[in-house]
């Protein structure tokens, strides 16, 4: 779609000048003139600004959409029109690739499209779930209500994924650290105390297997780290090719929920996201057929995926959601009885939101415990490795010290 540079004037007969995205230049016209500005002249700009930028961000994260969702139910809630709303969140967005997709929406509304419709057509920055919710929003004539929900949604979505990595930061830096440290003694210390080894006791002979062992590692990690550095490339990349493949993807996703203290936080995370979902789907005016395929396809793991997806096939069946839920054996028993007495009260969505609000709770307490766990357990590892590594180098030391003072 076409930039155009354009100069003009207002009702006060001022000057004005600006840039907008537009499907041709009669567009453009119909655009300024309910902005009461008269067009005086207008160039399309060079295809050249058009082409991707070095470096430019091409994708919209949580955060930035978040408080483009809460602006715009603001704005909407106040009674702005839709195409004002548009320009106007276009005109202050940072994100240049994100304020080019909204100045796409917002022409595409111009000429007559319905914003869910519009939204559709760029789906780097407006998902699925989000496209749905605001078509629910758009029948039923409750579109800043709409907005409202999915701001909060993916509000509790950002602060549940940033309390993760928040608190997965400590122990990676720890693990960096320690490498890295490790790496230092291997290659450039111990190298120096084996040439003290060599004068003193003529070689290499006659040292103690721990010492042995830790020089003869030293002497791999300096003659061959460009092949160590090599292979744990290509293993990186080996992984992160299997899991883009199906069967690679099922097999990693089903060991991390089998793998003991992660694979219960993974499934607290899950669970989480799925009744926040499928909550804010449903409160939002969504079928429960779509709401469930929506959730799916957003879970984030591909057992939890198939898992749902059978929920869903089993409700095409004439199941109610509880059976196919609590067949699939991934959910927890409490989540099959809060939501079974949801569909019996006819609050499932509340009942859904409650679950979330707990599973919430339940990762950050997870995650506490599973810190709590794991810091002694590195502390113990470097105390052994470092420590073993520095006895292990004055083992020769103690040894000669002690024939020096049986030759005295």
């Amino acid at each position: 779609m076409p930039t155009y540079v354009y100069k003009g004037r207002n009702r006060a007969n001022e000057t004005v000048s600006g840039e907008k995205t537009a499907e041709n230049r009669e567009a453009l016209e119909r655009m300024l003139k309910r902005e009461q500005i008269s067009l005086t002249n207008v160039r399309e700009k060079g295809r050249e600004i058009a082409l991707p930028k070095l470096g430019m961000k091409k994708s919209v994260n949580a955060k930035e959409l978040a408080v483009f969702t809460k602006q715009f139910s603001v704005m909407i809630d106040a009674g702005l029109p839709l195409v004002q709303c548009l320009d106007i969140l276009a005109a202050q967005q940072p994100n240049k690739f994100f304020a080019q997709s909204i100045s796409s929406v917002q022409a595409d509304v111009e000429a007559g499209s319905t914003l869910a419709a519009a939204m559709e057509k760029q789906p780097k920055a407006f998902d699925r779930l989000y496209t749905n919710m605001v078509a629910a929003g758009e029948t039923g004539g409750i579109l800043d209500n709409i907005l409202q929900r999915l701001s909060v949604y993916i509000e509790k979505a950002v602060k549940l994924k940033s309390d993760i990595k928040g608190a997965m930061t400590y122990p990676i830096i720890v693990v960096v650290i320690a490498v890295i440290v490790i790496s230092v003694i291997m290659i450039f210390v111990i190298p120096s105390f084996t040439k003290i080894f060599k004068e003193l006791l003529g070689g290499d002979e006659g040292l103690p297997l721990p010492t042995q062992i830790v020089v003869n590692i030293s002497h791999f990690m300096v003659g061959y780290w460009w092949l160590i550095a090599i292979v744990g490339g290509v293993l990186t990349y080996a992984i992160k090719m299997y899991y883009a493949t199906p069967k690679g993807n099922w097999q990693i996703d089903n060991l991390l929920l089998k793998t003991p203290i992660i694979g219960s936080v993974i499934r607290k995370v899950a669970v989480a996201r799925f009744a926040r979902t499928l909550s804010t789907l449903l409160s939002s005016g969504v079928s429960i057929l779509e709401a469930l395929d929506i959730t799916a396809r957003t879970s984030g793991n591909v057992i939890i995926q198939d898992a749902i997806l059978k929920v869903r096939s089993g409700i095409e069946r004439g199941q109610t959601l509880v059976e196919p839920l609590n067949a699939t054996g991934i959910f927890p028993n409490m989540v099959g009885q809060m939501i079974g007495i949801g569909e019996q009260t006819g609050a499932l969505d509340t009942m859904l939101g409650k679950i979330a609000d707990f599973y919430e709770q339940e990762v950050d307490a997870a995650v506490a415990g599973m810190l709590s766990l794991i810091e002694p357990v590195m502390i113990g590892f470097l105390g052994v490795t470092i420590g073993g590594i520095v006895i292990a180098m004055y083992l020769p030391l103690f040894s000669l010290i002690g024939k020096l003072s049986n030759g005295k």
